[in-house]
């Protein structure tokens, strides 16, 4: 949700004028819900209207130029004017949940757009022109029909939080390590693409990354140069390996990694230190590396249907460890490290 002021409805807000005086009565909006428009300083700052059964948008609003905030997700929208550019005050636009097909070339001149949602409609495509808005923070296009990007999104120098999952992507351009401000997340997930750049490594502040559900052979060595990350899901992609560099990320603290085909992990996974959660299920995994024991934040360890056969005797001292998920595994025996973490109230699934 972009943190903005929206007074609250009836609520004029700061400095708004007040009854009976000239300024203080919202503008006659027919075709919103009752209470849609805000008003602060006794003008209209913004218009809420989720959900409103609209199917278009009158000419009108394109009137009111003081608006700071639109919010008409969940709408019928199909297009989105042209006169939209008019708005030149906007800083929220909210349109998720439409079935627009297209942004018009001119959304690139509401040059004080800082948070722009735009997902769950039909986009093919986007306007180059919209890395014009160069003081966009959050950009979310995810669960439209997005192939490519044009050029130009390391524009965007401002921008924190990215989602472009749930599209049709085949490339994830390298102007993407271009975002300095990238801190938040950035959703990459469920799209077609089969690589991404090594350009991702300059993305050092970035704190969540999805690229799940993918056709990921390999992950690039720089990934390690990622030291801001929390959060890392790779999971259902075609993964056989992960680079060494994958130790470097020592603020990690949740990696996903189910249903690859990941058959051994480097050593350097003992440099997690931070790792507390570690989802390896569904990979044709043969053997933990010894220093796995060095997990010492470790809280919750997934090796369901994997191949390994053994497990490191040093399990057991994991001092964190709780669950530890060792179903539709076959173990010539129960692993040794199987009875002492259930004595101290580790929950061991076999």
């Amino acid at each position: 949700m972009p943190d903005l002021d929206v007074p609250a409805p009836g609520e004029p807000g700061p400095g708004a004028t007040g009854p009976g005086q000239a300024g203080g009565a919202a503008p006659v909006v027919d075709w919103a819900p009752p209470g849609a428009v805000r008003l602060a300083g006794g003008v209209p700052v913004a218009l809420v209207a989720p959900g409103a059964g609209l199917t278009s948008l009158p000419e009108t609003l394109g009137d009111m130029g003081t608006l700071r905030h639109l919010d008409l997700d969940g709408n019928a929208l199909t297009r989105l004017p042209a006169w939209i550019a008019r708005l030149e005050r906007l800083r929220a636009l909210l349109l998720y949940g439409n079935r627009i097909t297209a942004l018009p070339p001119e959304l690139g001149r509401v040059g004080s757009l800082e948070h722009l949602g735009v997902g769950r409609n039909a986009l093919s495509a986007v306007p180059e022109t919209l890395w014009r808005l160069s003081w966009l923070r959050s950009l979310v296009l995810a669960e439209n029909e997005i192939e490519d990007l044009p050029p130009g999104l390391g524009r965007l120098r401002e921008l924190r939080m990215l989602d472009l999952g749930h599209n049709r992507l085949r490339e994830v351009p390298a102007e993407i390590g271009d975002l300095p401000c990238l801190t938040d997340c950035l959703y990459l997930s469920d799209n077609d693409f089969t690589s991404v750049p090594a350009t991702l490594g300059r993305l050092d502040r970035l704190g969540y990354l999805n690229l799940a559900e993918n056709r990921l052979a390999a992950l690039p060595a720089e990934i390690g140069g990622m030291t801001g990350l929390h959060e890392l899901r790779v999971h259902d992609n075609r993964l056989t390996a992960l680079p060494e560099t994958i130790g470097r990320l020592t603020g990690l603290r949740e990696l996903h990694l189910r249903n690859n085909r990941i058959a051994e992990l480097p050593g350097s996974i003992g440099g997690l230190g931070a790792l507390r959660h570690l989802d390896l299920r569904g990979n044709p995994l043969e053997r933990l590396p010894d220093s796995v024991v060095r997990l010492t934040g470790l809280a919750h360890l997934d090796l369901r249907a994997t191949r390994l056969t053994t497990l490191p005797g040093g399990l057991a001292e994991l001092p964190r460890l709780e669950k530890l998920d060792l179903r539709w595994t076959k173990f010539e025996e129960v692993p040794g490290c199987v009875r002492p973490l259930r004595e101290r109230g580790c929950v061991v699934l076999l």
